[in-house]
């Protein structure tokens, strides 16, 4: 029963998954000679596997959780959508491709900006290599997408599109984790996401950080304000790097961060602000605190 539902949520991605591993072989075959300083980077094999197991182990979590949220959407479909939108109408599937994809920018952007979304996505972010295998390296807990998938089967979009909508939006996504191509031809550039924007994403300068959120389109981030265009060679990874291989450490290390920041804070606002704050977030007091040392030591 549940090979069954897979394949019927998730053809697409399930079908691609071959053509990954294959262009993740050729990727990393022709660059096996490019030095530690050049750009892009030659593959690292402990990085790639890291990345790889991390991706099996997402397939797994992916079913769990689309498994439960089929249920829950098609419960909403069924007794609360005013209405059913026709899936062999031309439009429909330009259409959920469309939703499906600001859906997915505004999750990425909640992913990014609110910590308890960030623990589950920053695990995708903790490689400090940018190649087609890092692609791969997805989270296990991916349970704020249900929040932002809720709106479209009360839309009328039928639960199962949604899914297959979102595993082509996935697919688009692979082939932006590399750095073996350049910036594009401008009007593609302009319109979709492309390596080059989602380079700017995975960098952890400055300059760099919580941008270019959106998915297939780009537009989304020119719309609402967080693009920003390459200006030189990212630094890839966290802010603070993680020092580990370990996949349990590198899933779940945040959530226990923010365990232990809740449970030492005195007061309810900052336990709050501990889970639901951007990533970083200090209590005014301990961000003075820390502000005094700065100023001592600088």
């Amino acid at each position: 029963m549940l090979s069954t539902l897979w394949d019927h949520i998730n053809n697409p991605l399930v079908y691609a998954t071959p053509a990954f591993l294959v262009l993740i072989g050729i990727e990393a075959a022709s660059l096996r000679h490019a030095g530690e300083d050049s750009s892009p980077r030659a593959y690292s094999p402990i990085d790639t596997r890291t990345s790889l197991t991390m991706g099996m182990g997402a397939i797994v979590a992916m079913l769990i959780f689309k498994t439960l949220t089929l249920l829950l959407f098609v419960f909403v479909w069924v007794e609360l959508a005013p209405w059913h939108l026709p899936t062999d109408a031309w439009w429909y599937w330009p259409l959920l491709l469309l939703v499906v994809d600001i859906a997915w920018y505004c999750n990425h952007r909640f992913s990014h900006r609110v910590r308890i979304g960030w623990a589950a996505h920053q695990a995708h972010h903790s490689s400090e290599y940018f190649n087609l295998g890092t692609a791969l390296r997805q989270k296990w807990n991916p349970w704020s997408e249900a929040i932002f998938w809720l709106p479209l089967p009360l839309l009328g979009f039928a639960p199962w599109t949604i899914y297959v909508a979102f595993a082509f939006n996935l697919i688009y996504q692979f082939f932006t984790h590399t750095e073996t191509i350049d910036k594009m031809w401008r009007p593609i550039e302009f319109v979709f996401n492309t390596p080059s924007h989602h380079r700017v994403h995975h960098g952890s300068d400055p300059v760099y950080l919580d941008r270019n959120y959106g998915g297939i389109l780009i537009i989304w981030d020119r719309m609402f304000g967080t693009f920003q265009a390459e200006l030189h060679t990212p630094t890839y990874g966290l802010t603070t790097p993680v020092g580990t291989y370990n996949v349990l450490k590198l899933q779940y290390r945040e959530y226990g961060n923010i365990i232990g920041d809740v449970r030492r804070a005195t007061r309810w606002r900052d336990r709050l602000g501990y889970v639901f704050a951007p990533p970083g977030w200090q209590p005014a007091a301990q961000r003075a605190s820390s502000a005094a040392l700065d100023k001592q030591s600088a």
